[in-house]
């Protein structure tokens, strides 16, 4: 019989699944702890490092946008526009498209809906695919990267067996980007390979993306607008895919679940106004991801994972954890890591702000190095 290509409903793994890639620690990482728990509740105002959505956002216009949406609220959402318009940002029919309350729920419609004998996480990435799998009764296998490698991803050490694959790119928290090609090396018929491209929009050019794709069997891409446009609070991403395996997903999903206001946001996100004011930011943050590392460069004991292409950085240095709180009580809140599998205690990813918020860090991490 031909390899299976396209979704099946879900059914929980049995006895007779194969062994994860890599069985879990004693200590299990904290997969929900996540960087808005670093600001939450904090008596004064922290300067936050700890979350990726970029400052200043949302916009005045996608603001004004969001309001003007608020007058329709007594219908029920409809989100054929905002789906039009995201199809045609990437080229796509819409029946490649799925709407979803953040990126976040595309991982638990996927561990839901798509059937799975051994999924794997490339590992250290975004811990939410892995805790969805896991709630949804999976034994997860990690294809853990080296710091040693640049946390580069070898397509070799991904099981020929998996037959879900999720990894992120460019991977929160490590910032690493990588080539589409390597990635694309993974798909083959029979996999499901699942592709985090939540920050893509925050590279210059979207290098090395796969969204947009149409030739790689199992490809999903998802994505999120609530980084670049600052819209954490109102729950907005897709999903890119075959129609098959976007219409299992939709299947899964409450009846009407995103908003109209979160609608409104996506179809003006799509824009190429909006599109062009992405590109403008990716290109802000480049630089100001160069000024944070050549600030970084200063302490000796600090060494930075790279080369670092996202809107964040992740650093190693002695006594992290000590150095977190002593931060903290200089009004600086930064992501711990040792809760990304593949990570440790001595770990903290610090999100790309502006200069003058840069320089302010620098001096007060060089009065806790002290």
């Amino acid at each position: 019989m031909p390899a299976h290509t396209g979704p099946a409903p879900l059914r929980p793994p049995g006895r007779d699944a194969p062994p994860p890639v890599r069985d879990a620690p004693p200590h299990e990482p904290d997969l929900r702890h996540h960087g808005d728990a670093e600001v939450r509740g904090a008596d004064g105002g922290l300067t936050d490092l700890a979350v990726n959505v970029r400052t200043g956002t949302p916009p005045g216009w996608l603001k004004a946008t969001i309001a003007a949406s608020l007058d329709g609220l007594a219908a029920y959402p409809d989100g054929s526009a905002a789906r039009r318009a995201v199809a045609a940002r990437h080229g796509l029919p819409v029946e490649r498209v799925l709407l979803t309350s953040g990126a976040a729920e595309a991982f638990v419609l996927i561990a839901r809906a798509l059937r799975a004998r051994r999924p794997v996480v490339v590992h250290p990435q975004f811990t939410e695919p892995e805790a969805a799998l896991r709630d949804a009764g999976y034994d997860v296998g990690r294809v853990l990267l080296d710091a040693h490698d640049g946390f580069r991803l070898d397509p070799a050490a991904v099981p020929e067996d998996a037959d879900l694959v999720v990894v992120g790119n460019p991977t929160n928290p490590t910032s690493v980007l990588h080539p589409a090609g390597v990635l694309a090396s993974l798909a083959r018929p029979g996999r499901t390979l699942v592709v985090d491209e939540a920050f893509m929009d925050a590279v210059p050019g979207e290098r090395e993306a796969l969204a947009g794709r149409t030739d790689l069997p199992g490809l999903v891409v998802l994505r999120s607008l609530t980084k670049t446009w600052g819209l954490a609070g109102l729950r907005i991403g897709y999903v890119l895919a075959a129609p098959d395996i976007v219409a299992a997903l939709e299947r899964a999903q409450p009846l009407w679940p995103v908003s109209s206001p979160a609608l409104a946001a996506a179809e003006a996100c799509c824009t190429p106004r909006a599109l062009a004011e992405a590109a403008a930011a990716a290109g802000e943050i480049a630089l100001d991801r160069a000024h944070l590392l050549a600030r970084l460069g200063e302490f000796g004991q600090i060494r930075a994972a790279g080369p670092a292409e996202g809107p964040f950085v992740l650093i190693r240095l002695p006594d992290a954890d000590a150095v977190r709180a002593a931060l903290r009580a200089r009004g600086f809140a930064v992501r711990r890591g040792d809760t990304f599998p593949g990570l440790g205690p001595g770990w903290l990813r610090l999100a790309v702000r502006d200069r003058a918020t840069t320089d302010r860090f620098a001096a007060a991490l060089g009065e806790v190095l002290r």
